[in-house]
């Protein structure tokens, strides 16, 4: 079970860390980005509905759920919306990087807004990744900041931690699947609302176009997700978002090898101090949970 749970973990990470190979094609080619992303969710609502019918689970949601899950939509369609935009002004490499540091948001969420405590380790954590952050800025050895894309990917980092900040707070009873569909379908929502009002057009051009929306909402987000949850019934929470440092390496690999990405010192300095920062920051997550168990 446990190498299963290690697998999957790995697998999670891997499948979310390709989004820049479907995503820089469709901003290349001017495709509209919010209809894209529609059919990204849309599609993986589908998934996991089908899922969610083969396995009996009932569709019944509370007014607060439903409440829930159109804040947890809505904050993880700025999340995509904030990354994407973000990719007009970094590097994917970099973009992927800095959208990593959302574990170390959270810790300071928690600290500002429920009073959790900030330990040595998370302190620690804290510092690391904003240095990850500034190396990353580096070009030579002038510091050459884009600060409307560095903002813009870190709105997005910030929306992703606020995700996570109330799935962890809002005690809610339907599974993570069930979770994960009303998220999705909401989100969806979202993007079409959005195309709507800007008069885009939702006609699907070709059949490969189809298919290789069918396959990014698939690889990115049905597979990430799934894996996710059963890598954190198997390992745990803790191991598991230690494993989610694949990510942004998944995401630095392909920008070098497929979009030419140049692989810089500064890009791999950056890239390891905001992955230590982040793997301080979830050991010291797991040890506050241990003492107060305790």
């Amino acid at each position: 079970m446990k190498l299963r749970g290690y697998v999957l973990g790995i697998i999670s990470a891997i499948s979310y860390g390709l989004l820049p190979i479907f995503i820089l094609p469709i901003k290349h080619a001017h495709f509209s980005l919010d209809v894209t992303l529609f059919y990204r969710f849309l599609f993986s609502a589908l998934m996991i509905g089908g899922y969610l019918l083969y396995s009996k689970e009932s569709f019944l949601i509370s007014k607060k759920e439903l409440f829930i899950f159109t804040v947890l939509g809505i904050c993880y369609a700025l999340s995509s919306e904030f990354l994407f935009l973000g990719y007009d002004y970094l590097t994917p490499g970099i973009a992927s990087t800095v959208l990593f540091i959302y574990p170390v948001i959270v810790a300071l969420i928690m600290f500002f807004f429920y009073k959790e405590k900030l330990t040595k380790l998370s302190i620690g954590s804290l510092l690391l990744a904003f240095a990850g952050v500034i190396v990353l800025c580096l070009k030579g050895n002038s510091l050459e900041i884009n600060y409307l894309g560095l903002g813009i990917v870190m709105l997005s980092s910030i929306f992703y931690a606020l995700y996570i900040v109330i799935v962890n707070k809002s005690n809610i009873q339907a599974s993570g699947f069930k979770l994960s569909f009303y998220s999705m379908l909401l989100t969806s929502g979202f993007f079409m609302a959005k195309a709507i009002l800007e008069n885009e057009s939702f006609i699907i051009p070709s059949v490969n176009t189809f298919f290789n929306f069918l396959i990014f909402a698939f690889l990115t987000t049905v597979i990430s997700s799934l894996c996710l949850v059963y890598a954190i019934k198997d390992i745990g929470s803790t191991p598991a978002a230690i494993l989610g440092a694949l990510e942004p390496v998944v995401a630095v690999l392909i920008s070098v090898l497929m979009f030419h990405e140049k692989f810089t010192f500064n890009l791999f300095l950056g890239i390891i101090l905001i992955l230590i920062g982040v793997i301080l920051n979830v050991i010291s997550d797991n040890k506050k949970s241990i003492e107060i168990e305790k």
